[in-house]
């Protein structure tokens, strides 16, 4: 299949769609590996959905896990796979009837410090999420990332002030008016690891984030699991944390009128 543009037969990347998505309302996924994803494979059914997208070189594909690959999936001691994403785009869109993309740009083990302005993985973040705004519309933000804070008293400190001026930052960098940004608590099973006691202090400052930025809003961690590594949610509380994200998302559109 080849369409002519500018007198030039051009032959369509086959990425899953033929066409340009475009009337799409997207989302930017950013933080560590509990937003890129570890839940098992074979765990709870896939989600899929021919409304459903992600981003990969600049351009639409149909939605698969692993959305966010930041790591190995067949190999390697954290690998990737299922997400919260998938069930917040399945709810996005089956409540709105939209056609919803994702944009994967979390990053395992990576510190709040990391995603300040002019970092790598914050300048990756803005660059793609521009990609998809040429055919598509900023909806939200997701944001899952703490782990690598908490054995850090300084760090879970500074946190409330470091995050305000990243998220800032980011709108004023895309040009666009702000969004709802969701945050995820920290799993409680974080206790039972060494150096994370201040896994309650982390999570009681993203409600005073909340709290300070009206776009903010948190996802309740309450009685989800982890896998045997005790460091990230298991697949089933995965796919429900991501319904509880939207649950927050359309809470915070609401309030906002968005």
């Amino acid at each position: 299949m080849s369409e002519t543009v500018n007198n030039e037969k051009k032959d369509f990347i086959k990425d899953g769609i033929q066409t340009e998505a475009a009337d799409m309302d997207c989302f930017l996924m950013i933080g560590q590996s509990n937003m890129s994803g570890r839940g098992d494979f074979g765990v709870v059914p896939p989600i899929e959905n021919k409304n459903l997208f992600m981003l990969r070189n600049g351009r639409w594909q149909q939605m698969s896990e692993p959305i966010n690959p930041d790591r190995g999936i067949f190999s390697g001691r954290y690998r990737s796979g299922v997400g919260l994403a998938a069930s917040f785009a399945l709810r996005y869109h089956e409540t709105t009837g939209r056609r919803v993309g994702l944009i994967p740009c979390a990053d395992g083990g990576t510190s709040l410090a990391q995603w300040q302005p002019g970092e790598v993985l914050y300048e990756n973040a803005v660059n793609n999420t521009r990609f998809a705004l040429r055919s598509a519309q900023l909806r939200g933000v997701l944001w899952h990332q703490g782990e690598a804070d908490v054995p850090h008293p300084d760090w879970v400190a500074s946190y409330e002030e470091r995050f305000i001026h990243m998220i800032r930052s980011l709108f004023a960098d895309l040009g666009v008016e702000p969004v709802p940004v969701v945050i995820g608590e920290l799993g409680t099973y974080l206790l039972r690891r060494k150096n994370f006691d201040l896994t309650p202090e982390l999570n009681r400052v993203f409600y005073r984030i909340a709290e300070a930025e009206p776009v903010c809003g948190v996802a309740s961690a309450e009685g989800l699991e982890c896998r045997e590594d005790i460091l990230h949610f298991n697949s089933p509380s995965l796919r429900i944390f991501g319904e509880r994200y939207f649950e927050v998302y359309e809470q915070l559109a609401r309030q906002l009128g968005k």
